[in-house]
Order: C-alpha cells, then structure tokens, then sequence
C-alpha cells in the first residue's frame, strides 16, 4: 500500500472514530457544547456588566437570568398563541372528521381496504403511540435535567473563561500564542455574531410573515408567523416546514383555494427578502460555509445528536473551519467547506436597488 493511501486511510479512521466519539458522547458533550454556544451570546452583556463595576460572579448570574427570563417570554407568547388556537378545537374536530371519512372512503373505493382493516391498522397505531408514552416522559425528565446542566455550565463557562483562555494558550508555543489568541478571538466572534444574526432573521420573519398572513387573513396569523420565524433555526427547510404547516391547517380551517395560494405566495415573496437582502445586511460573510456543507453538517449533526445537533451544526462548523484556516496542514479542508464569493451578485443587487432609489428620489 503506498503511502499516500495509507495516510487516507488514517485520516478516514479518525474522522470515523471522531464521530463516533461524538455519538457515543452525547450525553456530555451535547449540553456542554450549547452552554457553550449560548455563553459567546451572552459574553457581550457580562463585559458591559463587569465594565459597570459589577463582580463576574454577578455579572454570569444577571446573563444567566436574562437569558432564562428571554426563553420564558418566547414560550409564554407560543402558550398564548396556542391557547388562542384551541378555541376553534371543536370546529377543528369536526372538520378534521370530515377529512378523515373521505380519506377512509376513498381507501374503500380505489385501495380496496376495507374499514375493518383500517380500524385494525388504526388500532395498532395507537397501541404502538401508547407504549411509548413512557419514553416521552422520561425524554421531557431528561430535558429539564439538560436543561438545568446547561445553565450551569454557561455560569461556569462564563465566570472562568479568562482561566479557560489561558489554557488554551499554555497548549502553544511561544512564537504560536498570537496565532492562538486569534483563533479562541475569532472561534468566539463568528459563533457569537452568528447567533445574534440568526436572532434579528428571526425577528424580520416574525414580522414580514406577521403582516403578510394577516393581511390575508390568516386564523392566528402570528402563531403561524411565529412558527415560519423560529423554525429558521433549521437552514433551508425550517422556512417551508413552517409554511406548509399553516397551509394544512388553514385548509383544515377552511380557508378557501386562494388563500392558500396566497400563503404559498407570502412564503416566496419572504424568502426572496430574506435571501437577497436580509440576511446579506445582517449575516453577511459571518459564516463563510458554502451550501453544500451546510447541509451535510445539518444532517450529520441531527445523526449525531438529534435536534441540538441541527442548532449547533452551522457554528460549530464554523469554528471548525476557522481553526482550519489558522493549521497549515488543514487549510485545503478550510477552503473545501468555505463559501464561493458569489455573495457580490447579492450585493450587487442591492446596490442597484439603492441607486435606483436614490435616483427616483432626486427626479
């Protein structure tokens, strides 16, 4: 075997072995890495508190506090909507009836499956939905378990993050401590700017779907609006996960042929806005990762770990790449996973929108 292969293989035995680690480690290492994530969010407001002459410990709870405060309000907004959702239950049931009986009609007449047997295969469906009722409560007692591991970790995280830093810099060597230094800077700052990125996407989705489905019409148009915004989380299908959600359930609602053509529409119009102006402005070349990898590291982080997975995905692929590009030896695998420059098209554009404006404004 030459050399050459036999250097692959090694490399592909500790890619696969890294992984692996990662999947057999989930349990430490998942809340670990959120806490992680969601610290270099809150590092901004901890130095304002501690330059306000504010002790660290302090400043770490105070965050702490927002950030437990900020998920409460988000949740009691979605609690509302919900609440708000149920009171058309009843009308919800029987139009969810209705379907069902033409559903079952319609395997009768074309499928040849008798009612008998559909009640059968319902049956097996719901005895199958019941025996798992008990993983369900343990997987909501190992949230509130992750959930309060996490919080503990950020406090921690933040409170001896200079002590943390520090020892980064005692792994290198003297002469590479700058070089270290820029990458604990830059592996912090992209995560960071990322998150709060995301946040105002977020924000601009709330409000555009917001106005446009009560525009319409829409029943709970800003649950709906709501639910568009926050499923960005997931790049690329969180927008129209969201949105065929509220086309089933308006239809189940009633909504008529042509409001939901103009949900579909109000998702088109939206996702041209966000990708050729918003997130340009406000994402920017944050996150250089081009598409390709940015859905390989969505689905390897849902193997992986599930749906944290699928939130910590996009940052930590971007420190990776970061370090990538500060390790001469794994730069090529930096410029791989890097983005093309074609976001100048998108600037372009915008810039021609801007000067088509401003040439309106002086006519």
């Amino acid at each position: 075997m030459s050399t050459t292969s036999t250097s692959l293989a090694k490399k592909l035995l500790i890619l696969f072995l890294l992984f692996a680690g990662l999947y057999f480690a989930k349990g430490f290492l998942m809340p670990l890495s959120i806490a992680a994530v969601l610290a270099t969010l809150l590092l901004p407001l901890c130095k304002l508190l501690e330059g306000k002459e504010i002790s660290t410990g302090l400043a770490a709870l105070i965050c702490l506090l927002v950030l437990f405060f900020t998920a409460a309000f988000i949740v009691a907004v979605l609690g509302w909507q919900i609440s708000a959702l149920t009171n058309d239950i009843e009308l919800l049931k029987l139009r969810v009836l209705a379907l069902t009986n033409r559903i079952q009609d319609y395997f009768i007449n074309h499928l040849g499956i008798s009612a008998e047997n559909q009640l059968q295969i319902f049956k097996t469906q719901q005895s199958s939905v019941t025996s798992n009722i008990p993983k369900l409560v343990g997987s909501l007692v190992s949230v509130f378990a992750n959930s309060i591991l996490i919080l503990a970790y950020i406090f921690f995280l933040l409170y001896y993050r200079l002590h943390i830093k520090t020892f980064f810099l005692k792994l290198s060597k003297s002469s590479q401590q700058n070089e270290m230094k820029l990458v604990v800077y830059n592996a912090t700052q992209v995560s960071q700017r990322y998150l709060l990125g995301l946040a105002k996407v977020i924000i601009y989705l709330w409000v555009m779907y917001g106005i446009g489905f009560s525009i319409i019409g829409v029943k709970n148009a800003l649950l709906f609006a709501f639910l568009c915004g926050i499923l960005e989380i997931v790049p690329f299908i969180g927008n129209i996960t969201g949105t065929i959600l509220t086309i089933v359930i308006s239809a189940v609602q009633g909504a008529s042929l042509s409001m939901l053509s103009s949900i579909a529409l109000i998702y088109i119009v939206v996702e041209f806005i966000q990708n050729w102006i918003v997130e340009p402005f406000i994402l920017g070349p944050q996150v250089k990762i081009n598409p390709l990898f940015t859905i390989i590291a969505l689905v390897l982080g849902d193997f992986v770990w599930g749906i944290p997975g699928v939130f910590l995905a996009i940052p930590l692929i971007a420190i990776f790449k970061i370090v990538c590009d500060h390790i001469e030896p794994l730069k090529p695998y930096g410029f791989l996973i890097g983005e093309i420059e074609n976001k100048k098209a998108k600037l372009s554009f915008i810039i021609k929108i801007k000067n088509w404006y401003h040439r309106k404004r002086s006519k």
